[in-house]
């Protein structure tokens, strides 16, 4: 069973991408890269350091009076909450709906069609083993 952690909200998935982009990073290196990407103040960023540390999201190392931060939680597995959770919420668990919902509205390369069909095939053989 997989662990479930609480989602992430807008804000916190804006700190993790910091850190899932390169990581450890310094204190200092996460203040100056949320400055300019979400043009936080130092305050801001501090406290969800601190807060995103006490809930098990990121975790900070101090040494010789340096703290890094680093991402607790893979990537893949917060993006496969997050889909999981919007899949049941919006679309009632329906895989087939919400691809019925986003090629409906939106023009497909053939490329993109091809790769669908080639998860297809891979779920149909996953479905037969």
């Amino acid at each position: 069973m997989r662990r479930q952690t609480p989602g992430l909200t807008e804000a916190e998935w804006n700190l993790m991408e910091c850190l899932w982009e390169q990581s450890p990073k310094t204190g200092r290196e996460v203040v100056e890269a949320m400055q300019r990407s979400q043009n936080w103040n130092r305050s801001t960023t501090l406290t969800m350091l601190r807060r995103m540390t006490e809930k098990g999201q990121i975790s900070c190392d101090e040494e010789n009076g340096l703290r890094t931060y680093s991402p607790l939680i893979p990537r893949e597995e917060a993006l496969r909450q997050e889909t999981d959770s919007f899949l049941h919420r919006a679309y009632k668990g329906s895989v087939s709906m919400l691809v019925s919902a986003l090629t409906r509205h939106q023009e497909l390369s053939r490329d993109e069609i091809n790769e669908l069909y080639q998860i297809l095939r891979e779920a149909e053989q996953k479905g037969e083993n």
